[in-house]
This record gives structure tokens, sequence and C-alpha cells, in this order.
């Protein structure tokens, strides 16, 4: 009877209380698997082809660069038999392809993106996910000085901008895009001119280029510390996790498309949902990496409200 209440749950509305509150162990116990072939041990053909067939993901780069979504996905095909296709857009892509009806659920972090998403009524049962932070990194030799500002992002971006140092951006309207174009209003400069380029790419490549060119970017804590052995760029500014500012915080949620508008696989999304905000999801996200990358943010006594809905303020 448990796991006949849990699928009739998953595929409505009231599936919010359930996922994220079950955790590992009791995702297994409302729906038991068999290990070795992937297959439900189901008391009937209908309810073992509800949460059967692919999962198909659209998310940022960020949290795919760093190895992170491997690790999760891991866990969450051993636990349900069923393979995560995975689309590595960036948020604003993702967004666009979940919007399509191209994707069963989006892991994005840009809080602005997100909500005109569920506003247009693409996208239900947001829930915070994880977070980490954004860092200002450039070369060593520091030509804009921004080392001198301390822990400040938007002097650090004056700094470069006065300076004509070059500084590369995604360009690519993805969650570290967007973030680096409100730290730009925020500190008054409109970036212009052949010191600020767009590279088009995701952040690995981005990063690269920035090493390799001797350029200042923003990147996210997990990418940059995973790719750290493979580029010479020094952190200058860090957010909150290094001590800095919250506006450097960057959070992620995972929100499933909308079935009432989109043909998708909207039970094994919910399912993915609940795995990913379940207590084995939250261990995974919180010991993966040698330092930490990212901060789960999903179990909390004193859940925030306007996850699940469209913020009252940006990002």
């Amino acid at each position: 009877m448990l796991r006949r209440r849990y699928l009739q749950a998953i595929g409505t509305m009231g599936a919010v209380g359930i996922t994220g509150c079950l955790g590992d162990d009791g995702l297994r116990e409302a729906i038991p698997l068999d290990g070795a072939s992937g297959d439900a041990l189901t008391d009937s053909n209908t309810d073992a082809e509800i949460l059967s067939g692919d999962l198909t993901l659209a998310t940022a780069t960020t949290a795919y660069d760093t190895g992170l979504l491997d690790a999760l996905h891991d866990g969450f095909s051993d636990t349900f038999g069923v393979r995560v296709k995975t689309l590595v857009q960036g948020t604003g892509a993702a967004l666009r392809t979940a919007a399509d009806g191209d994707a069963d659920v989006v892991i994005t972090h840009a809080r602005s993106a997100e909500d005109e998403f569920i506003e247009a009524g693409h996208g239900i049962n947001r829930r915070d996910l994880m977070y980490n932070d954004f860092l200002v990194v450039g070369p060593d030799d520091d030509p804009a000085g921004i080392e001198a500002v301390g822990n400040d992002p938007l002097a650090a971006f004056e700094s470069i901008a006065t300076s004509g140092a070059l500084f590369l951006s995604r360009g690519d309207n993805s969650g570290t895009h967007i973030r680096e174009q409100t730290l730009w209003d925020d500190c008054d400069v409109t970036p212009s001119g052949r010191w600020y380029q767009a590279t088009g790419d995701g952040m690995g490549d981005t990063l690269r280029q920035a090493s390799r060119r001797g350029a200042y970017t923003l990147v996210d804590r997990g990418t940059y510390f995973v790719m750290s052995d493979s580029t010479a760029l020094t952190a200058y500014v860090e957010g909150p996790l290094g001590g800095g500012p919250d506006i450097l915080r960057n959070d992620y949620a995972v929100i499933p498309t909308n079935p009432a508008r989109h043909d998708v696989n909207y039970s094994l999304a919910m399912a993915y949902v609940g795995y990913l905000t379940g207590r084995r999801g939250q261990e995974i996200i919180r010991d993966f990496g040698e330092t930490t990358l990212f901060v789960p943010s999903a179990l909390d006594d004193d859940p925030a409200f306007d996850q699940y809905q469209p913020a009252s303020d940006d990002e």
C-alpha cells in the first residue's frame, strides 16, 4: 500500500510534500527495486510503467563540469533502474529546452530566469537543491590590481573596467552570465570595448580560455576548484563560502517541466526531484569533492516557502 500511495502522489501537485522528505531510504521502501535488473517489483503492469523510460535533464554547465551530476545519476539509476539523458546547455538554454517540451526536468542557478519560466507555466514544484558561490579570478600578475580592493566584487569589476584588463564573459545567458550582468549593473559600468569579450561557451571552456589568455572572469567555486590543476588563475574575490558577500552566493534549483503544458515524463521527474532533495542525494552533494564545492540546501527544519513559487524580489 505504501508503494501504491506514493506512485499516486507523485502524479499530483501533492508530490511537493513528499519529494525531499522521504530521502533515499524512504524512496526504497515506497518503490522497491531489484538492484540487479533495475525492474520495479510491482503487482501490476500499470504500476511498473509509471517509472519507466528515460529521464531527460537540461542542466547548467556548472553542475555538470564538476562531475557532481555523474555521482548523483549513478545513485539515481541504481535506485530506479532508469537512465538520465543529460543536455548540458547553461541555465538560459536549459529553460528554453524545457519550455519547448524537450526536457522533463531542469537544474538551473538564476532565480530571475527560473521565476519567468514558472510564471509562464512551463515549470512547477521548484525545489531548492544546493548552493556554492562565485569567484572573481584572473592572472597571477593581476594587471587590474583587484587584489588591493579586498573581497569586494563591485570594486573588482570597476578596477577591471578602469584598467581595460581583458575580461571574458560567458555571454550565453547562463546563470553565471546573468549574475555577471547584475554585478556590472550594480557598479554602474556598461562593459564594452576590446577588453570585454564573450566566449559563448560553458564555464569549463571559458575558464580554460581565461587561463590561456591571461584574462579575468567570473566562475563558480565548484568548476574553479575541479579545474585548478589544468588552469593557472588566482581567485581574488570570493563569495560567502570564502568569507565574502552574499551577492556572490550561487543557489541551484531543480524544476520539473509542467505536464499540463508539455508531454513529459512527470512521474519520473518527480522521483528525480525526490532523490536529489532527499537524504541520499543531499549526502552525495555534501560529500562531493576533496573540499566543499556545493552545500546541500533541500532539507531544512524551516523550509522557505518561496522556493516553490516565484520570489518576490530578484535573485
